[in-house]
């Protein structure tokens, strides 16, 4: 089926707080629309208005037919206790919600009793047919073991079926998610940070999926380079303008346009400043040549000579016109909104005094974690080294990166750390800061040496301000929590930076600052991300690729 969705004057938000308003969008079959702006600008917000999840402030949201099937995938990859891979699939994918209604359809066909007021069994049961039909649901069983397959996803011998959502890593998790949505017959596809946790297999899956959809797309995602080869138009939702603009063409060509657009309203409003700037000078220069003309012809006219009089009194009417009309002048300027301006994450990496210069040792070092081997490995990290790290999911680089840290010890040959080491971790589950204790909290106890104010006042400067520092952390959105884990790097101390796919959560400004951050850090680093683009711009020595629990240099 085609189907179009249109939003006209969509309002969204929560509360009484208005995120966007005003916001247009048509979203037909072919149509792949990015949805970018900062943390809290309304993203997810707007998908689910898109997905009838929750109903707009204001405005209409419609499909055309009516009955089109519109999927929503959340950013996180809910995991319910008890729910298999399989029923996973069949919750993300749609077709258990549809399986469910139809089987309640053909129940009230049998039993008409069962039947909401005023609806024919008959012609309920036929429209649950064809949403169920639609759905795939028909032959998705059939269909999981292959992709599945294909996507590399072994549950150490046991069935998809039997296999609980709980116990499978991150990575996984993601995989079964994209498994999802490759299984998966949307005629329109709304989706949330859908790259999050693939591997470069994953993206380029993913990227290839996306393309080749017939259906229209509308997508969040801060993955540059997945934006840049995917979309076809950009919605930009700018929480400190108080708009939002759809731009035609790919991502690159919004990245241009939205320069363009920002430098011309930078213009347009200086040009008027400096318009109404001259003329209020010199309706001020002209009211004080009126008033000291008035006060010469004071002193210096006699009262019995009328004619100076008259001239001096002449000569100040005609400067008060003279004010007059710039203040005319002045009221005619059409007014221009200084382009306010956005907020950023503006941040250092503390640093500590050097380590040994040897910083960690790995000899014929081997790691076993469950029916996984990684190893052996034998590698050296120095100190100020900076090395890039990839590799498939579920390769062992996290394995790595605990062993060279001394967080777990090899089963097999030595590890050492070296002296001096102050290590600062953004891991990949962002595991420092979680619990049901306050933010703040949570932070002062990481950080014992900073006075109460001074953490609050370091929270606030990463965008976590009352209504969050007071809020249990697992409360926190994950793009909350990682802006805490990226404020402790500042309040912290070190020589060893380890980041694990960092990029996940943050949005496009943050992760462009976290790089400039990166340019001036001068201790080591380890960098695990998929990120092509963080790949491209932060300085490397040396590239490690993990792949099959073997680590090679590249």
């Amino acid at each position: 089926m085609t189907a179009t969705l249109v939003a006209r004057g969509v309002a969204g938000g929560y509360g009484h707080r208005t995120l966007f308003d005003e916001l247009d969008l048509t979203v037909a079959p072919g149509d792949v629309v990015g949805v970018v702006g900062a943390n809290g600008a309304g993203k997810s917000t707007l998908l689910r208005l898109l997905a009838g999840i929750d109903e707009p402030q204001a405005g209409s949201i419609t499909l055309a037919p009516s009955d089109a099937f519109v999927g929503w995938l959340p950013q996180e990859h809910e995991r319910i206790a008890g729910e298999s891979v399989v029923g996973y699939i069949g919750r993300r994918t749609g077709c258990a919600a549809a399986t469910r209604e139809m089987d309640a359809a053909a129940t009230a066909l049998g039993d008409p009793s069962l039947a909401a007021d005023g609806a024919d069994p008959a012609d309920v049961y036929s429209a649950a047919l064809e949403r169920w039909l639609a759905s795939g649901a028909a032959d998705l069983e059939e269909r999981i073991p292959a992709v599945l397959a294909d996507l590399g996803l072994v549950f150490e011998g046991a069935r998809a079926e039997d296999t609980l959502m709980t116990s499978l890593s991150g990575g996984q998790a993601a995989r079964v998610g994209l498994a999802a949505l490759l299984l998966s017959r949307f005629d329109i596809a709304l989706l949330d940070e859908p790259t999050n946790d693939l591997d470069l297999d994953g993206l380029e899956r993913l990227e290839a999926f996306v393309r080749g959809l017939r259906g229209g797309v509308v997508l969040v995602s801060h993955d540059r380079e997945f934006l840049s080869r995917s979309v076809t138009r950009v919605l930009e939702l700018d929480l400190a303008q108080n708009s939002n603009r759809v731009y035609g063409g790919g991502y690159d060509a919004y990245l241009e346009e939205r320069a363009t657009v920002r430098r011309h309203a930078r213009e347009k409003y200086d040009e008027f400043a400096d318009k109404k700037a001259d003329l209020v000078s010199r309706a001020r220069v002209q009211r004080e040549w009126s008033s000291q003309g008035v006060r010469n012809a004071m002193k210096k006219s006699p009262d019995n000579d009328k004619i100076r009089r008259k001239a001096s009194v002449e000569s100040s009417e005609k400067q008060a016109q003279k004010v007059r009309q710039m203040e005319s002048r002045i009221a005619q300027l059409d007014e221009v909104e200084e382009p306010r301006k956005e907020w950023q994450l503006e941040f250092t990496i503390g640093s500590a005094p050097r380590s040994s210069s040897v910083v960690s040792t790995l000899s014929n070092a081997v790691l076993r974690q469950g029916s996984f081997t990684l190893g052996p490995v034998s590698l050296q990290v120095n100190a100020g080294e900076r090395i890039g790290i990839t590799g498939p999911n579920g390769a062992g680089k996290s394995t790595l990166l605990r062993a060279l840290l001394g967080q777990q010890h090899p089963d097999e040959g030595t590890a050492s750390l070296g002296a001096s080491i102050r290590i600062g971790e953004i891991d990949q589950a962002r595991s420092l800061l979680t619990g049901t204790a306050p933010l703040a909290a949570a932070f002062e106890a990481l950080v014992p040496e900073l006075a109460s104010g001074e953490v609050r006042t370091l929270l606030a400067k990463f965008g976590l301000r009352a209504d969050h520092v007071d809020r249990p952390v697992d409360e926190l959105s994950p793009g909350e929590r990682t802006r805490a884990a990226l404020a402790l790097l500042q309040a912290r101390g070190i020589n060893l930076l380890v980041l694990d796919e960092p990029t996940n959560h943050l949005d496009l400004p943050a992760i462009e600052q976290l790089e400039q951050a990166l340019e001036s850090y001068g201790g080591t680093l380890l960098l695990v991300t998929h990120d092509r683009r963080m790949l491209d711009t932060v300085q490397t020595d040396r590239r490690w690729r993990v792949e099959a629990g073997q680590v090679e240099e590249v």
